[in-house]
């Protein structure tokens, strides 16, 4: 039997609500036919934005929308995407599928968009093929308020006000499709295009992110943060609020990532042995920036984490479409369990993709519209956000797996907010259950005020737009209260919640 103790008496932190944020990229049907369908379709809309999806985003509570990439970010030009969309520039969409871009949806939609979604906006700048002077007429466009010429611009094009940029992200994956260059190259080109991205509300400050690594390339971390850090006092930020990590958990090799749907025990506990890996890199990436930081003043924003598989067959290899099934559950429980343990210093992340690429939270095919696995994942998770992460110990785990690919038996994350306990497991074994008993500091008489199941009758099972609810939350029962503590038997390969007070 495993024994989890919770000392719900000692706080270790606030998990950030945007740890819980999604990615949109101009990247196959992600905008376009997944969030935005135009203002004269057929599909019930809002300005645009398909009303359908953004209900359920909103079902989730998304904190953070970040856009327009990702790699299209290093080739976008904000300019294209404003004014009449009759006469906005057309282009070649050259990192994924070749299309071409119109531009119909542009600053003013995104904007649109955050607003019906009711989240915080995180923008991502292009420094791999644009200027500083691009950067700095987007941030006076976006937010400022007086009278200026891309103010007044922005007038024209129908919003008199300014918006709220929470977020900005200077350059993405500058180590690689944003220009390929060095760390030191990147953080002396940060340095110089980040002056420019001016503060021009004194009642909110634009949080800037800087690029950060790509996977395990601890070199880049400290490099950046050394070029950055040497004409500054240590433990004083330099210009930056966050620093990004991407990370995706791909089970085979870039050339041959595996299928999404049609994989055995070996591939399942393969993959969550990789997902597992996200809790090394935070805290290999950490150990780095406490050396420079070690007051915790930067934030570490994994702003592209998920499962990356080969594309659905008969669809556009550059689309990344690909479908969710219950190993998409466990990645993201297992993600997100890490992320809170670690809200000392993760304070953003991203999950790649919002609609129709990568592990999505939502797929559609024309009027059709389905939640999968992972939507279930971050709603059953949703209550996290803003909360106190509480002092944890789980024991009586071991490992389990296949050859190399061991994971632990049970991972977890324990919060409260509102006077309610959130307790979030998974059970990583393919074919075993695991009893678990859960004791408090001081909480002996509790009331469970919701517990929720998320498993498959397979480990293959996903849903379809013929079937759209066949892995979906459903009333968990497999507890009880004995002696002032929580007994329960969580069955294999599940996610469960557990809330209590």
């Amino acid at each position: 039997m495993a024994r989890l103790v919770i000392n719900e008496t000692k706080s270790l932190g606030t998990i950030a609500p945007e740890i819980y944020g999604h990615f949109s990229e101009h990247l196959g049907r992600c905008i376009y036919e997944g969030l935005y369908v135009g203002e004269n379709s057929d599909i019930p809309n809002v300005n645009g934005m398909r009303t359908d999806v953004v209900e359920a985003l909103k079902e989730i509570d998304v904190p953070v929308l970040r856009w327009p990439g990702g790699c299209f970010a290093d080739e976008y030009h904000w300019k294209d995407g404003i004014g009449d969309k009759a006469g906005r520039k057309k282009m070649v969409n050259t990192h994924w599928g070749g299309v071409t871009e119109d531009n119909s949806f542009g600053t003013h939609e995104f904007m649109e968009l955050c607003r019906q979604i009711g989240c915080k906006t995180y923008v991502n700048g292009n420094v791999g093929s644009g200027t500083v002077r691009e950067m700095s007429e987007w941030v006076e466009y976006m937010t400022f308020g007086g009278q200026s010429p891309m103010s007044e611009l922005r007038e024209k094009n129908g919003s008199k006000e300014p918006w709220t940029v929470d977020y900005f992200g200077v350059g993405n994956e500058n180590w690689g499709c944003g220009g390929n260059m060095t760390p030191e190259y990147y953080a002396n080109e940060y340095r110089r295009y980040q002056t420019y991205v001016r503060q021009y509300s004194d009642d909110h400050k634009i949080q800037k992110i800087c690029c950060g690594p790509n996977v395990d390339d601890y070199g880049w971390t400290e490099n950046v943060l050394k070029t950055l850090y040497n004409r500054y006092p240590q433990g004083q930020p330099p210009m930056l609020d966050l620093l990004s990590l991407h990370y995706y958990t791909v089970p085979g090799s870039w050339k041959d990532k595996g299928s999404a749907t049609e994989f055995d025990e070996e591939e399942w506990y393969k993959t969550l042995a990789k997902a597992c890996w996200m809790e090394t890199l935070v805290e290999r990436h950490s150990t780095i920036m406490d050396k420079y930081d070690p007051e915790k003043k930067i934030g570490l924003s994994v702003d592209e984490w998920g499962d990356w598989f080969n594309v659905e067959p008969g669809t556009n290899p550059g689309f990344l479409y690909q479908q969710n099934t219950v190993r998409d559950a466990l990645v993201a429980g297992i993600t997100l369990n890490i992320f809170n343990r670690h809200c000392d210093r993760v304070k953003l992340a991203c999950v790649a993709q919002m609609v129709n690429v990568l592990q999505s939270v939502i797929l559609t095919d024309g009027e059709k519209m389905l939640r999968t696995p992972t939507w279930h994942i971050f709603r059953m998770y949703r209550h996290h956000q803003g909360a106190q992460l509480l002092e944890s110990s789980l024991g009586g785990v071991e490992n389990t797996g296949m050859g190399e690919w061991q994971v632990p038996e049970l991972t977890h994350s324990v919060s409260e907010r509102d006077g309610v306990i959130t307790i979030t497991l998974c059970n990583l074994s393919a074919e075993a259950s695991k009893n678990l008993e859960i004791s408090f500091a001081d909480l002996k008489a509790m009331d469970v005020v919701e517990a929720q199941i998320l498993a498959g009758d397979t480990l293959q099972d996903h849903n379809t737009f013929e079937e759209p609810d066949r892995v979906a939350l459903k009333e968990f029962d497999a507890w009880c209260v004995e002696d002032g503590k929580l007994c329960m038997d969580i069955p294999a390969a599940s996610v469960v919640s557990i809330r209590v007070k």
